[in-house]
């Protein structure tokens, strides 16, 4: 834990120092998102650099409703080329997955904080952009705990 807290500390101090000048190259996108959890992503810039994000997902016999406030640079000096950083909360439901009791079929709230890690490329010619981010997630209630596993690849349409 204290790892991962060090290395989103370092993301977000290099963040904060390389914004100069970064614009998006689109206000909104609305794509699928696949991984461990899959389903479809929303993004929306509220100014040049920051945007909303909200995760709808399925999985484990259940669903989880994430939105995320991220900061947007670009990565590497790559034209198109981004990464991003972010934090916010999720709730879900869900009947089965890895800590529950595979002999007792019971329903379960969750709620929690994520932080997001992301990498995304605008694609040039066509309107579409692809990212792939590691999603952590630290559940208060319900299964209360860290999971640490959750990343995806995404897709969406720019606009």
């Amino acid at each position: 834990m204290k790892t991962i807290c060090r290395i989103l500390s370092i993301a977000l101090i290099l963040g904060l120092v390389s914004f100069k000048g970064f614009s998006q190259d689109y206000n909104t996108a609305i794509g699928l998102r696949g991984g461990w959890h899959y389903g479809l992503t929303v993004k929306h810039f509220v100014n040049s650099t920051d945007a909303l994000e909200g995760l709808l997902v399925t999985g484990w016999g259940g669903f989880e409703l994430t939105v995320l406030y991220e900061r947007h640079a670009t990565a590497f000096g790559i034209d198109k080329l981004n990464w991003y950083y972010g934090a916010g909360g999720h709730i879900g439901v869900w009947d089965r997955g890895p800590w529950f009791n595979e002999d007792k079929r019971e329903t379960h709230t969750v709620v929690g904080v994520d932080g997001i890690l992301g990498l995304e490329y605008n694609i040039g010619d066509i309107p579409f952009n692809i990212s792939v981010d590691w999603k952590p997630e630290l559940n208060f209630v319900g299964y209360s705990g860290f999971w640490g596993g959750d990343g995806a690849l995404s897709i969406r349409y720019t606009f």
